[in-house]
């Protein structure tokens, strides 16, 4: 029961540490910045003037390629911070890859 607990208390914190933790993604050619969190909440978009000359189109593709590098950045980090916790307390390897 007291393990129990244990992981419970572990379990809230990591949780609170990836809604505070901010991951920045980037389009390839860094015009376009996202900022999410350790749980995958977007925060916010900066766009530089050189994004917004290329056009709509583009620019969406921009948006969506920093979308999805800020997306993959943050579940790296939430997969590493699920390993750091579950090596803590003593669980031997996360299923599905983690």
């Amino acid at each position: 029961m007291e393990n129990m607990k244990k992981a419970q208390a572990e379990a809230a914190r990591v949780q609170a540490e990836l809604s505070a933790a901010e991951f920045e993604g980037y389009s390839a050619c860094e015009t376009v910045r996202v900022v999410m969190t350790g749980a995958q909440e977007p925060r916010s978009v900066d766009i530089t003037e050189e994004a917004y000359a290329q056009g709509a189109d583009a620019l969406a593709g921009l948006v969506t390629e920093a979308m999805k590098d800020a997306h993959g950045k943050s579940v790296d980090g939430m997969k590493a911070r699920m390993r750091e916790m579950a090596s803590s307390l003593g669980i031997p390897g996360m299923p599905g890859g983690m």
